[in-house]
């Protein structure tokens, strides 16, 4: 009996030993692959303010990023918003008058289907316009302004679908179209969209001047 557990003691030995070795190489492994004290600081400082909420209190963590805080007198007012949105209007009733026309020859259109229609190409100008100009639409070209974000350098996906898609839908129905009013009482000139998704519109000269582009 004591000879068995001997040898059952003598063939663990080597395996626990090599167990250690392989966890030492491990950590010397990772020690070596670690980010140097200075690339840490700056990721720490680049980083802190967005991830401080899950290890800090509110009162020590740092302010969010702000992007396009600019003077209350560059961001547009609401009635050359209003006048820009009545262009894209326009645009988005030629362009869905052209697409209903050509399904028109292909299927027959009922009531409920030219409404979807109609629905989805006014949300996708919106959307797809203000993507792929980072902010503009016909309208704003014309008026020369520009949706900003004031957490993002460039307007993201996830910010303009909030607040070309998902806002603009409900804004567009019946009595709620009173939240683009809003935009008239915020020291920012922001909608209700805007205030959802953290944006405002600017105009371009004023920026222009502020760099001395214009003189």
């Amino acid at each position: 009996m004591s000879l068995d557990t001997t040898k059952i003691i003598e063939q663990s030995e080597p395996k626990k030993t090599f167990q250690k070795s392989e966890a030492t190489d491990f950590f010397i492994h990772n020690h070596n692959d670690e980010k140097s004290e200075t690339e840490l600081s700056e990721l720490r400082k680049e980083n802190g303010n967005e991830w401080g909420h899950l290890t800090q209190s509110e009162e020590e963590q740092e302010p969010i990023r702000q992007y396009h805080d600019f003077p209350l007198y560059f961001y547009a007012g609401f009635w050359m918003r209003f006048w820009a949105f009545c262009v894209d209007t326009m645009c988005i009733g030629s362009i869905t008058s052209l697409i209903l026309g050509v399904l028109s020859t292909v299927v027959a259109l009922n009531a409920m289907m030219v409404g979807f229609v109609s629905g989805v190409i006014y949300l996708a100008y919106f959307v797809l316009m203000t993507k792929y100009t980072n902010g503009q639409t016909i309208g704003k070209m014309i008026f020369g302004l520009k949706v900003v974000s004031f957490t993002e350098k460039e307007l993201s996906w996830s910010t303009i679908i909030v607040r070309e898609g998902a806002c603009r839908f409900i804004l567009q129905i019946g009595p709620l179209m009173l939240g683009y009013i809003v935009a008239a009482f915020t020291s920012r000139k922001q909608h209700i969209g805007d205030l959802f998704s953290d944006t405002s519109v600017v105009t371009i000269n004023t920026l222009k001047a502020y760099n001395g582009q214009i003189k």
